[in-house]
């Protein structure tokens, strides 16, 4: 959806050059569409998470019935996908990591019984890195994630100055670093991506709807998520525990 912002730049420029606004009427009659789709997705309720509980060693999975599963952390399953195509622009390399759910209730229904979650990432290299950001969060700890992006926790030149103000500051910071640096072409490019990409209204946008992020509001699953004392935490299966020795004696010994 954010092509409507380049299409309404262009179709803008067109009228001023060719000093004629029919052309950008006929720009705004072909946007229409898209336009009340984008803004439909603006109010819709944001989904619910699917939240992993670590100290329990179990994630719940909100569905669209209202229904929810706790399912074992050992039987989530996880496969990274990639494939390439060539044309005249060149190789092109698309990735996805499918992530796989079973609802723990033996007597489902057919169409009840697995929930499939994908994500579009840039290659195979990629969806196992966010696998694996997954897997640490729940076998490590949550000290061993990667900071996800550069808003989150109270960024220095953020404090104080709200979200739309705060975003246009850190992008005007940005150009003014590479101008000073002398690399003209990154200023450019990052200037073309705010005024051509709306690169900051998107921001703005994810922020708007996930923060605060959406949580899960059903009583059950409110005391589910609630801490538990170290000693009442799940541990991990025998089965599992040979399982992860084994794999890092592998990765010992090929380091060798």
């Amino acid at each position: 959806m954010m092509i409507l912002w380049p299409m309404i730049v262009m179709f803008m420029s067109i009228a001023y050059i060719t000093d004629d606004i029919s052309n950008f009427l006929l720009g705004a009659c072909i946007m229409v569409i898209p336009l009340l789709m984008f803004i439909h997705m603006l109010y819709r309720p944001v989904p619910l998470p699917i939240r992993f509980n670590r100290q329990r060693r179990e994630v719940c999975v909100p569905r669209e019935n209202g229904e929810y599963w706790i399912v074992p952390w050992e039987t989530v399953t996880a496969a990274a996908a990639q494939s390439s195509s060539v044309s005249q622009g060149g190789r092109n390399t698309s990735g996805m990591l499918f992530i796989s759910f079973d609802n723990p209730d033996p007597h489902a229904d057919d169409d009840n019984k697995h929930l499939y979650w994908g994500f579009n990432c840039g290659g195979n290299e990629t969806a196992m890195s966010l696998w694996e950001c997954m897997r640490s969060y729940m076998e490590i700890g949550p000290h061993v994630l990667p900071q996800s992006n550069d808003f989150e926790g109270g960024r220095d030149n953020l404090k104080g100055r709200g979200i739309v103000w705060g975003i246009c500051c850190v992008c005007a910071d940005g150009i003014w670093q590479h101008l000073r640096d002398g690399d003209f072409l990154k200023a450019a490019w990052l200037l073309i991506g705010i005024v051509f990409f709306g690169a900051p209204v998107a921001i703005m946008l994810q922020t708007w709807k996930l923060s605060p992020p959406p949580t899960l509001d059903h009583p059950d699953i409110i005391e589910w998520s609630k801490p538990l004392p170290p000693e009442q935490w799940a541990k991990r299966s025998p089965e599992l525990e040979l399982a992860i020795a084994a794999r890092e004696a592998e990765l010992a010994a090929g380091a060798h």
